[in-house]
């Protein structure tokens, strides 16, 4: 990633949480807003070693010339305890949020036929319900500050559907209902809500894809990279120009989905 001179940073001073922080998408937003100038929380659930490296590389210079810190929190954020805490130790160092980014998602792919019932209810746990729990407690808030940035990561699979990711689906499509409905209760407030929906990104998560039968789908001929979602986050969170973006879907998938 570019680093981008301390002159330009454009989030000194404010505060970022990126849940799912710790690889992937996750971890290319948090480096592009610290790169920003902004204090960036690193959500995780489980994978405190990953997390722990990327505050380490943001604080060895890895996000560019930048004043924000980085700061690893633990929490399953489908369980509202978890968020609670995490929310309240973001206050108690920083006192204020200005951004919010949906990351956190899981796969647990089947045939609807096939799929189990505890499958179905873990993607929707986290990849849904943890959107809904994140915002809520952040949009307090937000309220009060009486402006933000939500930024919600969907998936080009909530537009079209994917055979064998009925729950995964349902739960990208739910994040863009969510979103725009929230965009409109928050927007008198100066709190924008938007969603990005990624197509195939070469993360973990599509690691055991054959890219050949992928590409000829894909206009651009090539899977993403996590550092193109993260620039349109990026441009979400940072750029004034995106003030009067809001309850907006923008596609990150090499054209897959044109509407």
């Amino acid at each position: 990633m570019e680093p981008v001179p301390q002159t330009q940073a454009r989030l000194n001073g404010q505060v970022a949480i990126v849940t799912g922080a710790s690889r992937g998408i996750g971890r290319a937003i948090a480096l592009a807003l610290v790169a920003e100038g902004a204090n960036v929380v690193i959500n995780y659930a489980s994978s405190s070693a990953a997390a722990e490296d990327v505050v380490n590389e943001i604080m060895a210079g890895g996000g560019g010339d930048t004043v924000g810190e980085a700061l690893a929190i633990q929490a399953d954020v489908s369980k509202a305890e978890q968020v609670d805490a995490l929310v309240n130790k973001v206050m108690e160092k920083w006192h204020r949020i200005d951004i919010l980014v949906n990351n956190a998602g899981i796969t647990r792919d089947a045939l609807l036929l096939r799929m189990k019932q505890e499958d179905w209810e873990a993607v929707i746990d986290l990849n849904l319900t943890g959107v809904f729990l994140c915002t809520k407690a952040v949009s307090k808030i937000m309220l009060k500050q009486r402006s933000g940035r939500i930024i919600n990561i969907t998936s080009v699979a909530g537009l079209m559907g994917n055979p064998g990711q009925a729950n995964y689906s349902a739960a990208k499509a739910g994040v863009i209902g969510f979103t725009k409905t929230v965009a409109k209760e928050l927007a008198s407030r100066g709190i924008t809500v938007n969603a990005v929906a990624p197509g195939f990104i070469a993360t973990d998560m599509t690691s055991n894809i054959k890219a050949d039968d992928i590409v000829s789908y894909i206009p651009l001929g090539r899977f993403g990279q996590p550092e193109e979602v993260a620039g349109m986050v990026r441009f979400l969170a940072a750029d004034s120009a995106a003030a009067y973006i809001t309850g907006q879907v923008f596609n990150v998938d090499g054209g897959m989905v044109m509407a």
